[in-house]
């Protein structure tokens, strides 16, 4: 496939590289996959903007709408679902009524909640993105941060040691809320390595340390330069640089370095850097492009695809969904037609 040299060159995909990504997408549905991490109701006030405030410089957004979606580790655990693929999520809410609506659009989209951790001590993180015109025009976070009890862990770590057998690869999807503990790291690493399975993270800085062993992480440009040396950034050097110390701290088997309007780079243990150039024709909204990153990767490999045909498939997916609005999924339709176009 002709992704590697440039970024901003154009992706040129073969009747052969087609026919090998259509026979990988063709695998999805049998694809099982467990997601661990800090589950978030994502809520969408939807507007209009007619005038500008006459208290503040801000503008008055006529709101016409409301509607939730299931986020965060749980907006993995959607695209998946709808890549066709098996998924078992696992992480807390609190009782109250934010966690009560969040399972609710669990059940309404079709998620498995057998690995909902129910805390009557813990608030459901909730996050709130007014849009107006196709444009976000705030987002303000309602969550707690703190480390969840080692009751919940507990809890975590048995619905992980129920499934770990009947799943194909395990992602962590750390937010950065509580749930991702050096812990709960640890223990999954040790499990994934005894029952063979391979583990994706998507990562937050401050974690990187504790992401040892794991098969692969999937930052972004500014998490993967702020997680060498301390959190040091050092944006003089090169991309592959970055990649190789960090394949070296967690001594891993690949990075994959997501860069926005500039596609992806893909570090691996053995090879050289690939990268891969964006898709994306338009962009209307970013707001978990991530979650479909990891998520298409862990179904591709789950597929019997190399990490480089993983990371081609992922970079297709989130071309599709940044042009989308709110947190957005893609499907095996919208994914085949997009590789039939080259």
């Amino acid at each position: 496939m002709s992704q590697s040299g440039s970024a901003k060159q154009a992706v040129s995909l073969t009747v052969k590289d087609k026919k090998r990504l259509a026979d990988l997408l063709r695998g999805f549905p049998k694809a099982q996959i467990l997601v661990i991490g800090d589950f978030i109701l994502d809520q969408f006030v939807w507007g209009t903007v007619n005038r500008i405030s006459p208290e503040a410089p801000v503008p008055v957004v006529n709101v016409q709408r409301e509607s939730y979606m299931p986020g965060g580790a749980l907006n993995v655990a959607n695209n998946v679902r709808t890549l066709g693929g098996t998924v078992y999520p696992c992480g807390v809410v609190g009782r109250d009524l934010e966690g009560r609506m969040l399972v609710k659009t669990m059940r309404r989209e079709g998620i498995e909640t057998g690995g909902v951790v129910y805390d009557s001590h813990r608030r459901t993180s909730l996050k709130t993105r007014v849009i107006a015109h196709s444009q976000q025009v705030v987002r303000f976070d309602r969550e707690k941060l703190d480390a969840i009890s080692a009751s919940d862990m507990a809890s975590i770590l048995k619905f992980i040691r129920r499934k770990i057998d009947s799943v194909d690869v395990i992602i962590m999807e750390d937010y950065g809320k509580g749930v991702i503990q050096p812990r709960l790291l640890r223990e999954v690493v040790r499990l994934a390595k005894k029952h063979k399975k391979p583990v994706l993270v998507d990562p937050k800085e401050k974690n990187f340390p504790h992401y040892k062993g794991v098969t692969a992480v999937t930052p972004n440009r500014k998490e993967a330069y702020g997680a060498i040396d301390n959190g040091r950034r050092h944006d003089t050097l090169s991309l592959k640089e970055v990649g190789r110390r960090i394949l070296a701290k967690l001594h891993c088997e690949a990075v994959l370095i997501t860069l926005g309007e500039d596609g992806m780079a893909l570090v691996e243990k053995k090879g050289a850097m690939t990268h891969i150039p964006t898709v994306a024709r338009e962009v209307f909204d970013v707001s978990g492009a991530g979650d479909t990153v990891i998520s298409t990767l862990a179904l591709a490999l789950a597929s019997g695809a190399k990490m480089r045909e993983a990371a081609v498939l992922a970079n297709l997916a989130a071309g599709l969904v940044v042009a989308k609005l709110g947190t957005a999924t893609v499907t095996t339709t919208e994914l085949t037609q997009l590789i039939e176009s080259f």
